[in-house]
């Protein structure tokens, strides 16, 4: 399986180019769920996204009234995934064939990576197949 070719509509064409106006920062995607917008920014374009103190976000929050959260976009895929996990850290990333461990020894570090019915680790494994010739995400 090759990664997800990404078709955006209007609404979400509009939303990147809201975010792109009021950060400055270059988006190469944008995923949205229910009450949360999803941008993805190109390498070292993070801080500049996110602004002074968050100032970036907190105004996107109030203009579009959902929850924003920002990655910053790398080829290395260990490197991604702790973007796309944070705040959340893990002891180690493994990568096993098309299989990806996320080891924690913190049991409440493991519930929140796995979510409710596993709704949290299906986000994040769906958002790095966008990228990565993957098959799953493991936590571990």
């Amino acid at each position: 399986m090759g990664r997800v070719t990404k078709k955006y509509n209007l609404k979400l064409l509009n939303y990147i180019s809201f975010f792109e106006k009021v950060t400055h920062a270059e988006v190469k995607d944008c995923i949205e769920d229910e009450d949360k917008l999803i941008f993805i920014v190109m390498p070292m374009h993070l801080r500049r996204a996110l602004g002074k103190n968050g100032s970036n976000i907190k105004q996107l929050n109030n203009e579009l009234h959902k929850k924003i959260k920002v990655v910053e976009y790398s080829d290395d895929i260990k490197e991604f995934i702790k973007s796309l996990i944070m705040p959340l850290k893990v002891d180690d990333i493994e990568e096993d064939g098309k299989v990806i461990k996320l080891k924690s020894d913190d049991r409440r570090t493991k519930g929140l990576l796995i979510g409710k019915n596993a709704h949290n680790l299906r986000e994040y494994e769906a958002i790095v197949k966008r990228y990565f010739d993957i098959d799953e995400i493991k936590v571990e």
